[in-house]
This record gives structure tokens, C-alpha cells and sequence, in this order.
């Protein structure tokens, strides 16, 4: 099994406030989509909220402290090892978020997509920092705003070490 998180994250490593994302990222939004269409998202109770429903073409797996709480369209489990426990040892499984569920998952990811928007944002919500000793970068792309991407954004894949 290979344990990917998917995040973008502001320079000041922001991922969100009143649980909303801070920008609307049209690349961003189709980079997610490709990525994780086919495959298994792990989500925290907030994050699967702020969605609103689960996301099509994906198995969805929605981490909570609450026992009764029953989603339609998902699976409903009570901690990360119980969520990576439901998968398929023979796939690649996405951590989408919350900031908690990203702290919890940084000790057993193996691969991090990384979307990085230039600016800082003001944020309640932010990602766990990167160590540079754990992850090496195997993939990078940047973008420039345009007509429907307001700000620049890079893309990257890093691997852990």
C-alpha cells in the first residue's frame, strides 16, 4: 500500500480557515480530481463538511471521534489506523485532511502531493512543516496566474527518503 497525502498549502503553509479553503484554484481543484479519482480518500468529520458530500468515483473514508455518527456514501471509522486498516494493501491511498488528520498521517505517508500557492494567506488551519531530512522532491511544475487561476502555484511530488 502506498500512503499519499494530497494538500495544498499557502507559503505560510495555510490550509484553511472556518473550514473553507482560502482560494479558489480551478488547476488545483482538476489536479485533485485526476489524482484521486479510482482510488480510496481518507478525511477527517470537518473536512467531509466542508465538502458536503462524498466525492464521486473514490471510496470514501471519513474519521471521527463521534460512534454513531453513520454517512451515506461513506465509511465512518474512529481512528487513521482503522481507516488505513479498510484498504486495499495493494493500493495507493489518499489522505485529503484535515490539519489533524494530516498531523496523524506524516509518521506513515509514503508520498506527498504538494500544491503550493504562492502568497500567505490569512489561515486558522495549517499543514504540519516538512522536514527536508525525510522528503526528497521527485517532481515539480509551476504556473503562472492566468485568466482563471488567480494566483502562481507549483505542483510537486515528494517521496519519503
Amino acid at each position: 500500500m502506498i500512503i499519499s497525502i494530497m494538500v495544498a498549502i499557502a507559503e505560510n503553509h495555510g490550509i484553511g480557515k472556518d473550514n473553507q479553503l482560502l482560494w479558489h484554484l480551478p488547476a488545483d481543484l482538476k489536479h485533485f480530481k485526476e489524482t484521486t479519482s479510482g482510488h480510496t480518500v481518507i478525511m477527517g468529520r470537518k473536512t467531509f463538511e466542508s465538502v458536503g458530500k462524498p466525492l464521486p468515483r473514490r471510496r470514501n473514508i471519513v474519521i471521527t471521534r463521534n460512534t454513531s455518527l453513520e454517512i451515506p456514501g461513506a465509511d465512518v471509522v474512529n481512528t487513521l489506523d482503522a481507516a488505513i486498516a479498510l484498504c486495499d494493501e495493494n493500493e495507493e491511498v489518499f489522505i485529503v485532511g484535515g490539519a489533524e488528520i494530516y498531523k496523524m498521517a506524516m509518521a506513515v505517508t509514503d508520498k506527498i502531493y504538494l500544491t503550493v500557492v504562492k502568497g500567505t494567506f490569512d489561515a486558522d488551519t495549517f499543514f504540519p512543516l516538512i522536514d527536508p531530512d525525510l522528503w526528497k522532491e521527485i517532481d515539480s511544475i509551476s504556473f503562472e496566474p492566468d485568466e482563471k487561476n488567480a494566483w502562481a502555484y507549483t505542483f510537486s511530488t515528494l517521496l519519503r527518503k
